[in-house]
Order: structure tokens, then C-alpha cells, then sequence
């Protein structure tokens, strides 16, 4: 019993079927007993009616006239004086003397029950006072045989045995029926979750309701598209370090090898020896950004917020910047507003304003305009750096933050970097819970935008 199907088939027969012996049962009670009631009722009735006729006129015609009448239905009367003599019965008084022996109370002028036991006695009977100038002159005893009774219900019986029979038919079928239908995209979603870990992420699920169910499959879908983007994500991100760290090592092993089995003037091996040291610089960058996307990954690294005071922030960049501007030809702007004030980490900050300024200053020319500039808008602190390089083509924006993308492929290396500078800098931001966005245009320049909640 491991299918889930079958497991809820048995819970909800178990609970439905006992709901519906239980209804039927009490039902039943009810009926059963508002059908002996009834009789009671009507046998009752009748044996008052019998005694209003004999009020009028209590003498041996009338008496034989009840009798007459009553043998010729399925209840007997018997009618005695007001001593419990017997003057006259529809059937031998021997089968009615035990009840007619029973000592009677005062009774009301609508009579009582004598025997109500319909399932132990022969006969259920009442008993009916004759009352003549104030006073009881006789009685009138109606009987009737629980045999007719006991059919009564043995064919109620049969009647509820039946709708109970049909009842719990109806129920396995619509339990059938429900536990498919709930379990059957569970074991759709079973299925795309085993292909999902053998690796086929390529896994779809039929629509369902909008439900629970529903919201589960497409939970599903999305975590296959996601482990499918991450694989792909991983492919590159492995290609990519594979090229990268091959390069530059190539570079190293290269030279490496020339200076080595060739006897070269001394510029020359300066020339070959520079090479190297530049390449080993180069990985070594390229090792220390891995590590540094690495702990952003694996949250091992720290924000220490503090708040800093902008205007001393930005004044020590554009004192550590200017001079590297300069030596390119570019133009360095700062602006910003006075008395700006930001709860952040202050060494991560000017990493992520130093890996934006040197991404516009390798996608810039000389003479162009690069700018930093803060103000804040109502309880935002914006930080912008802009300018007037070559731009990004639109279809390349949504990537730039990506791991190892480079908006031109064929780009040489030395302007292109290690590709991993804006990477760091989103997880700097989402780190910092900060929004950056970017704007930008071919030929026309570039826009990074950094937004931070005042805390």
C-alpha cells in the first residue's frame, strides 16, 4: 500500500462511509420511530373515535356495531365495563388478557398507551376511557399485531440496506475517480522531478487548476528552468575560467621558454620579461576577483555598514582617481551634493565605484568626460557614474552583469579585462540591499546608476 492513490482511496472511503452509516443509522432511528409513533397514533385515535360513538349511546347494539366494524380490519378493540368486565371483542379476549389484567392509573380523556413494545410484544394496544355523565362506564382496548409493524420496518430495512449498498457503490466509484484526479498530476510532477535530477531539466507539466496543485507544478517548471539557466550558467562560467586562466599561462610558459633556450640581448629579455610579469599580474587579478565572487556566492564575506559622510567619500576618490584620469587624457568630474550622508561599507562602496570608474575608462577614449555624482531624493541616495565612451549595444544590457561577459568578443584582452568586474559589483549591491541600473547607447556614452535606502 505505497501508492499515495490508494492510501487516500481507503482514508476517504473510511471517513465517507462512516458519515454515511452514521447518518443512515440515525435516519433510520428516526423513521422507525416516527413510523410506531404514527401507528401508535392512528391506533389510539381509532380506539377514541369508537369511544365517542359509544358515549351517545352505550348499549348492546352499539357495542356489537364497533365490534362488527373492527373485525373486519386489521386491528381488534375490546370493549369492557368499568369493572374490566369484558362486554364484547372483535377476536378471542384470551390473546388480550394479559394486557386487559394491567392495572390502570387515571387516564385522560384522550386515552394512554397500554403496551408500546413493538419488537418484544405480540400486540401493541391502548386503551380508551367511556365517560357518561362524569363518570367511566367502560373501556375501549384497540389492538394490533406487531407482525404488520415488524414488516413495516423489515421493508424500511430492506429499503435502507439497499440505498446503503448503492450509496457506498457511488462512493468507491467518486473516490476512484477523486483520488486520480488528485493524484495523477502528483505523479506527473514525481516524474519530471526524477528526470530534473538525471539531469533533463527540459521537463513540462500539464496545466492544472489554480490551486495548490497548480501552484506546485509551475514551482516545478520554474525550478527546472532555473537548474537548466544554472547548468548552462556553470558550463560557461567553467569554459570561460578554463580560457581565461589558459591565456595568460600560455603567455607565461611561452616567453617563459624563449628567454630560456635562447640567448637574447638584454632589452630584448626585458621586453619578453615584462610580458611575463604583465600576464602573471593578470592572473594574479583574475584569481583574486574568483576568490572575491566566490565568497559573495557563499555569503563568507561581511557588510560592516557605518555611516560615512559622501562629501569626505568622494573627495578622497577624486584625489586617488584624478591622477589616473590625467595620465589617460580624460576628463574626471565629481559633483555632489553637500551634507550627504549613507549607512554602507566603505571599503566595499569604493570597490564598486573603482570597478564602474575603470569600466568607463577602458570603454573610453581620450579626451572623453567621465563624471560621479550623488545627490539624494527623499529617503534615496543616488550615486551615478557617467560617460561618453563607446557605449553598449541594447540587445548586450541584460547580460553585462553576468560572469565572463564580454559585450565584444573579439576585443583584445588587455581592453577587455577579466569580465568579472560587474559581476562583483551587482553582488556588491544586492549585499548592500542597493538597486543599480544601467543606461546606455552606441557611440554616446554609458550610465550606471546606484540607488541606496537611507536606514
Amino acid at each position: 500500500m505505497k501508492k499515495l492513490s490508494v492510501k487516500l482511496g481507503i482514508l476517504f472511503f473510511i471517513i465517507i462511509f462512516g458519515l454515511i452509516t452514521f447518518m443512515f443509522f440515525f435516519l433510520h432511528n428516526e423513521i422507525a420511530e416516527s413510523r410506531i409513533e404514527d401507528e401508535l397514533r392512528n391506533l389510539q385515535s381509532r380506539g377514541n373515535s369508537h369511544k365517542m360513538i359509544l358515549e351517545k349511546n352505550f348499549n348492546d347494539e352499539m357495542i356489537d356495531h364497533v365490534v362488527l366494524m373492527e373485525s373486519e380490519s386489521n386491528t381488534d378493540v375490546v370493549i369492557t365495563n368499568e369493572e374490566g368486565k369484558i362486554l364484547d371483542s372483535s377476536a378471542s379476549f384470551i390473546n388480550f388478557k394479559k394486557y386487559l389484567d394491567t392495572p390502570l392509573s387515571s387516564i385522560s380523556n384522550d386515552g394512554q398507551i397500554v403496551e408500546e413494545k413493538w419488537d418484544q410484544e405480540p400486540y401493541i394496544a391502548t386503551v380508551s376511557p367511556i365517560h357518561i355523565d362524569n363518570r367511566v362506564a367502560g373501556y375501549v382496548y384497540m389492538f394490533q399485531d406487531t407482525a404488520s409493524v415488524r414488516s413495516l420496518i423489515q421493508k424500511l430495512n430492506e429499503h435502507f440496506l439497499i440505498a446503503g449498498w448503492i450509496s457506498v457503490i457511488f462512493t468507491i466509484i467518486i473516490i476512484i475517480f477523486l483520488s486520480k484526479g488528485i493524484t495523477k498530476p502528483l505523479i506527473k510532477m514525481k516524474e519530471a522531478t526524477a528526470q530534473i535530477s538525471k539531469g533533463n531539466f527540459s521537463v513540462s507539466l500539464p496545466k492544472t487548476s489554480e490551486d495548490e496543485l497548480g501552484d506546485l507544478a509551475k514551482s516545478i517548471e520554474l525550478l527546472a528552468t532555473d537548474l537548466n539557466y544554472l547548468k548552462q550558467e556553470r558550463n560557461e562560467f567553467l569554459a570561460s575560467i578554463s580560457h581565461e586562466l589558459r591565456t595568460p599561462l600560455t603567455y607565461i610558459k611561452g616567453y617563459a621558454d624563449i628567454v630560456k633556450k635562447r640567448n637574447f640581448s638584454k632589452e630584448e629579455r626585458e621586453k619578453y620579461l615584462t610580458i611575463i610579469v604583465e600576464e602573471t599580474n593578470r592572473l594574479s587579478d583574475l584569481i583574486k576577483e574568483l576568490f572575491e565572487l566566490a565568497k559573495l556566492d557563499q555569503n563568507s564575506f561581511k557588510i560592516e555598514k557605518e555611516l560615512m559622510d559622501l562629501n569626505v567619500f568622494f573627495t578622497k576618490i577624486e584625489q586617488k582617481f584624478s591622477p589616473i584620469f590625467e595620465e589617460q587624457q580624460m576628463n574626471f568630474k565629481v559633483n555632489y551634493q553637500p551634507n550627504l550622508f549613507l549607512k554602507a561599507d566603505s571599503l566595499k562602496l569604493e570597490q564598486i565605484i573603482f570597478n564602474l570608474l575603470d569600466n568607463s575608462m577602458k570603454y573610453s577614449t581620450s579626451d572623453a568626460i567621465i563624471s560621479l555624482s550623488a545627490w539624494k531624493h527623499k529617503n534615496e541616495i543616488h550615486i551615478v557614474v557617467k560617460d561618453n565612451g563607446k557605449g553598449i549595444p541594447k540587445k548586450d544590457i541584460p547580460y553585462i552583469f553576468n560572469r565572463f561577459y564580454r559585450v565584444d568578443k573579439s576585443r583584445s584582452r588587455s581592453l577587455g579585462g577579466s569580465g568579472l568586474g560587474l559581476a562583483i559589483v551587482k553582488e556588491l549591491m544586492i549585499a548592500h540591499r542597493a538597486e543599480i541600473y544601467v543606461k546606455s547607447e552606441e557611440n554616446v556614452g554609458t550610465e550606471f546608476e546606484l540607488i541606496f535606502m537611507e536606514e
